[in-house]
């Protein structure tokens, strides 16, 4: 089926990759220039690296997908940050291609859909250093429903309050990232329900939405991944007007909604480069070879 060709989930792990700095380098001249200072702005080299990763996941999968050579591809952010392809020639059999990439920890990830719009979020389940689990969370209490917080704070042990807490989290992430949204979106009317982290659904304002579905997802070790699909008239209006189709019919919307949720493949980063027949050549794979100019 054409449409689960859309469907793709990816993910970096990021502490296996420990390039040399003319390797980092190499890696990021395969981005547009645009691109370069949004990833040496960090001071630290492991989220240089999840800046790298993530943009580097975003131009391969449009590649691998899409079939657009890398030197042709436009990948803008709306004024709340949600990167899209810019793209004058749709691709009729995905009509409404749309991915969204998140990062914490040890992963980068990436998640795209053909018809419906997709959000991301990874988080890493961290312990606090400094504080109690209890008093650690307690500062996010404001953006949680009523149930939400009984649950967390009614888990069992810290490590599972703190388990229950980033999950909720998480969800609400990919909630307000599958349409857009950006910061400020008042999470506390956003209530997740759930069967074991199964069947999940959410209410907002009280009212369960029906237009959704949800995923979470182990993704190696305290760490895990959520996973929201949508109907495309949920985006925001800066969102809305990047879409290439916002309007189906209920049969082709049915589709979309009701794909099979793709499980996560693992790349390495030398996976997402360019190699000689995409037009650029990636002459030394080690990651300690020296920088190669052009």
């Amino acid at each position: 089926m054409e449409l689960e060709k859309g469907v793709q989930r990816w993910a970096v792990d990021i502490s296996e990759w420990n390039p040399s700095p003319h390797y980092f380098s190499f890696a990021m001249s395969f981005l547009p220039q645009h691109e370069h200072s949004s990833i040496t702005r960090f001071f630290k080299m492991e989220d240089r690296k999840r800046a790298l990763v993530s943009r580097l996941l975003q131009y391969a999968l449009v590649h691998q997908v899409l079939g657009i050579p890398y030197n042709e591809i436009v990948i803008r952010r709306t004024a709340e940050g949600k990167p899209y392809l810019e793209c004058d020639k749709p691709n009729l059999e995905l009509p409404n291609f749309n991915f969204n990439a998140s990062h914490h920890g040890n992963f980068v990830a990436i998640a795209s859909e053909p018809i419906c719009l997709v959000g991301l979020d990874v988080v890493a389940q961290t312990i606090p250093e400094k504080e109690s689990v209890e008093d650690f969370i307690e500062s996010f209490s404001s953006y949680f429903s009523g149930l939400e917080w009984f649950n967390i704070i009614n888990a069992g042990s810290s490590h599972q309050i703190l388990s229950e807490f980033y999950r909720y989290w998480s969800l609400k992430e990919a909630f307000v990232k599958a349409i857009g949204e950006g910061v400020g979106y008042k999470l506390d009317t956003v209530e997740f329900h759930h069967k074991n982290w199964e069947n999940i659904f959410v209410k907002v304002d009280g009212k369960e939405l029906k237009d959704w579905k949800f995923w979470l997802l182990e993704l190696g070790k305290d760490h895990v991944a959520s996973i929201a699909r949508v109907h495309p008239m949920f985006a925001t209006s800066s969102y809305k007007r990047t879409l290439k189709r916002t309007q189906f019919n209920n049969e082709e919307y049915n589709m979309g909604l009701n794909l099979p949720n793709a499980s996560f493949i693992f790349r390495k980063v030398e996976d997402l480069l360019p190699s000689n027949e995409e037009g650029r050549v990636a002459p030394c794979l080690s990651q300690n070879c020296a920088l190669v100019k052009d």
